[in-house]
């Protein structure tokens, strides 16, 4: 009564959260560096610029991750650390940074799973269009050719992009996150088919340049949905309500519009019907590139809606709220793990990780010098146990990474959330295991038989 032998337990991060050393060793720019220069943008005018300062603490960090049991460890590479112009010269400052974590990894027994995109697009690259401009297909590749060369030695676990509904819907929609631009339905549709061409030819790239068998998948999210009933007629569209949009501005923080593209090679028809004369031109060879085979489905979860059939339409009867209250006070609903991973493998048929699930706090250091964030062991004890219950059931869910290994810069709201394992005193820097992080560490040592 456990998640398998096979189960892989990990925990995630992203660059610009954690790194810091925003100038150091030939870093170019990414738009988070200049989007967080704007007064006002970033709660209390926060930045990126030392965040954890994983940059010249990585080794204490992977320590913290063995301490904590993890067997994997899914990071992103900032692609301007890598090429600082986002093509042409590499930094080799930038790929040994990189080389040196996967072989601490490797050498504490911890898979490294690299993301290849998480929001910090090279400055440089913003400056031609980001991605508005079709060259991003070739810039893309050019950017994962160098990643398989240098890492895909020892690294077999890949993926491209993370959460596109989050680029296009708070950066390029909303304004919310860098570039922090407000664009039409037709320019959305049009840079969101630029990002899945990218994703197919990265995952080209990847396989042609690779130095061993990779697996690949990329990292979406949008909301798991749950039946407000057990009866047949809500499930079906508790279902439909997860695989389906209704206006053209919201294919782009769909979960359906990706991933119907990139699984079946074409958008899911009815909702293109409502898209199609805000589309740019789409050819055979487009959906080709973007419906590249890929080994797995990723999913960052957080919370879903309860939806009731309504006399045949599906109805939102509960809505958490979502983004539209902060973190801390975001929504839980366990039950979303277990219907929406039974949903997206009815529909997809490919292995499933939870590539991000976890809790902001309200943490404080006790008197006693610990970190007892109860309200995230109820979380992640509930949301694992309908993880579990949808793996007993037969779902191929492959692993479960928690956001976050560690307390970071979280986006707009600066250093105001904390989502971490680990408590992190952004003044000196030290890292104190939370309660949760214990508990996540007995979760893993009985790999979950004790949910």
């Amino acid at each position: 009564m456990d998640f398998g032998k096979n189960f892989v337990w990990g925990a995630a991060t992203a660059s610009y959260q954690i790194e810091g050393g925003a100038y150091e060793d030939g870093k170019g720019l990414n738009i988070f560096d200049t989007f967080c220069q704007i007064p006002g943008r970033i709660d209390n005018n926060d930045n990126g610029n030392i965040a954890c300062d994983h940059y010249h603490r990585w080794k204490d960090d992977i320590a913290v991750m063995k301490e904590i049991g993890l067997k994997a460890y899914r990071f992103s590479l900032n692609w301007a650390r890598i090429l600082p112009e986002g093509i042409g010269k590499v930094n080799p400052k930038g790929i040994e940074f990189y080389n040196n974590i996967i072989d601490e990894l490797l050498k504490n027994g911890i898979e490294p799973y690299i993301t290849l995109y998480h929001w910090d697009l090279p400055l440089a690259l913003d400056k031609l269009g980001g991605w508005r401009n079709p060259e991003i297909v070739r810039w893309f590749s050019e950017y994962a050719k160098v990643v398989a060369e240098n890492f895909s030695d020892r690294v077999k676990y890949f993926m491209t992009i993370n959460e596109p509904q989050v680029i296009f819907g708070l950066g390029y929609q909303q304004g919310r996150i860098a570039p922090g631009l407000k664009l039409t339905v037709p320019e959305l549709l049009e840079a969101a088919h630029n990002l899945l061409k990218a994703h197919g030819a990265a995952v080209v790239t990847l396989r042609t340049y690779a130095k061993q068998p990779l697996k690949i998948g990329y990292a979406p999210c949008g909301n798991m949905n749950m039946p407000a009933s057990d009866a047949k007629e809500d499930i079906e569209a508790a279902r439909d309500s997860m695989f389906s949009f209704d206006t053209p501005d919201m294919a782009i923080g769909s979960l359906v519009w990706y991933n119907d593209a990139i699984f079946f090679g074409k958008y899911p028809e009815r909702e293109f019907k409502i898209c199609e004369k805000y589309m740019p031109e789409i050819t055979d060879s487009d959906m080709k590139l973007i419906s590249q085979p890929l080994d797995f489905v990723g999913h960052n979860v957080y919370w879903g809606h309860k939806v009731s059939a309504d006399d045949g339409t599906h109805k939102i009867v509960s809505d958490p709220g979502g983004f539209k209250n902060a973190p801390y006070r975001w929504p839980v609903t366990p039950d979303c793990l277990y219907w929406g991973t039974k949903f997206l493998y009815d529909r997809y048929k490919k292995p499933i990780y939870i590539t991000e699930n976890g809790k902001s706090c309200h943490d404080e250091i006790s008197a006693d010098g610990h970190v007892h964030d109860t309200e995230r062991i109820n979380y992640i004890n509930g949301y694992l146990k309908g993880l579990k219950k949808s793996v007993l059931e037969g779902t191929d869910v492959a692993g479960y990474f928690h956001w976050s290994l560690m307390d970071n810069f979280e986006w707009a709201y600066g250093y105001t959330e904390r989502f971490g394992l680990t408590y992190v005193d952004y003044k000196t820097q030290k890292r104190i295991l939370k309660d949760s992080a214990y508990r996540y560490s007995e979760i893993i040592r009985t790999n979950g038989a004790d949910l």
